[in-house]
């Protein structure tokens, strides 16, 4: 929750940054990209990436200033610093335009409805991915392109092998009534927790497991207090780069499309290196032999299947019944 003193401190941030002339510099342009996660992620290699080209392509007029792990800002805080203009840039993960009011978003976390990248790329590539992006306007914020973190894992210190295995379970999720619904669905109690607490959280035992991608498991160290790990693929975990709307819209046109052309490279630098990155992940978290890593038998990942398909029918009000149909249409699948 914010105090009225960092309220008062976001909303002088945001005036200040809303006067500053766009044209003619003398000085670069500032945007601090904030965002909850290790810089050797793919979100926080594409930062960088992005931070190296735009400033590159507009010739020192633009500074981007990267501030990774939840420096500046925690899950809960990072949207409302971007609408008041405290930071200019954020990439939050997907399921986080739920909680702002536009639950649309928590498509992307329904689990085995996306099973792939090429799925991935038909859903944010196309029509419902733009529409998606669009409906974050009327909340003061303007969405520049979709990066991948990749497909999610499960994590205990129990094995899970099938539904059965979660019964009882304390999971750590993000804030979102799918992901709720999920755990609920596998028999687990969901506990909805800060990303920055995790790691903590799983060394006292707090929450018994949690779901990740790889690199985030990897990054984060959580494979040295998670003993067990299924290679599920159940649900993925992706991001929208976002910027204050206002703060776009008064940018100049060419420093603009400068800084659209460096988000271009970089989104395609990030989502090319995400499935590489999760892939030396689990490499890297096997050769440490602190947790053993489960592959589902076919018998096993149906009965995953099955057991978590009633939460799409579940959330069908929710998300909306249509535009779940239109995302199966545009996979292929029913």
């Amino acid at each position: 929750m914010f105090t009225r003193r960092n309220f008062t401190r976001l909303a002088g941030a945001a005036a200040i940054a809303l006067s500053v002339a766009m044209p003619a510099l003398a000085e670069p342009l500032v945007i601090k990209f904030s965002h909850v996660v290790a810089p050797d992620t793919p979100k926080g290699k594409g930062a960088t990436k992005f931070k190296e080209l735009a400033e590159a392509y507009t010739k020192g007029a633009v500074k981007v200033e990267v501030y990774p792990n939840s420096q500046l800002y925690k899950d809960k805080e990072e949207l409302e610093a971007l609408q008041l203009g405290a930071v200019q840039m954020l990439a939050p993960s997907l399921a986080k335009f739920g909680p702002l009011g536009v639950q649309q978003f928590e498509l992307f976390d329904l689990p085995y409805l996306m099973t792939s990248y090429d799925d991935l790329r038909k859903i944010t590539d196309g029509p419902v991915g733009k529409s998606l992006l669009s409906m974050l306007e009327a909340k003061g914020i303007k969405g520049l392109a979709y990066w991948d973190n990749g497909f999610k894992i499960m994590s205990a210190n129990s094995q899970l092998h099938t539904p059965d295995d979660f019964l009882g379970l304390k999971m750590r999720i993000q804030s979102s009534k799918i992901l709720e619904a999920e755990m609920k669905a596998l028999g687990a109690v969901p506990q909805v927790m800060a990303f920055s607490e995790v790691y903590q959280a799983l060394q006292t035992g707090v929450v018994d497991g949690t779901e990740n991608p790889p690199s985030n498991m990897y990054t984060q160290k959580m494979h040295e207090v998670q003993k067990h790990a299924t290679l599920s693929n159940h649900g993925y975990l992706g991001y929208a780069v976002i910027v204050n709307k206002t703060f776009w819209e008064q940018l100049s046109p060419d420093v603009r499309e400068q800084l659209e052309k460096a988000m271009a490279e970089s989104t395609a630098y990030a989502n090319s290196i995400a499935k590489q990155e999760n892939e030396a992940a689990i490499a890297a978290m096997k050769a440490a032999g602190k947790t053993t890593f489960y592959e589902l038998s076919d018998d096993e990942r149906k009965a995953w299947i099955k057991a978590l398909r009633p939460v799409q029918e579940e959330m069908a009000s929710r998300i909306g019944a249509d535009l779940i149909a239109k995302a199966h249409a545009a996979l292929g699948s029913n």
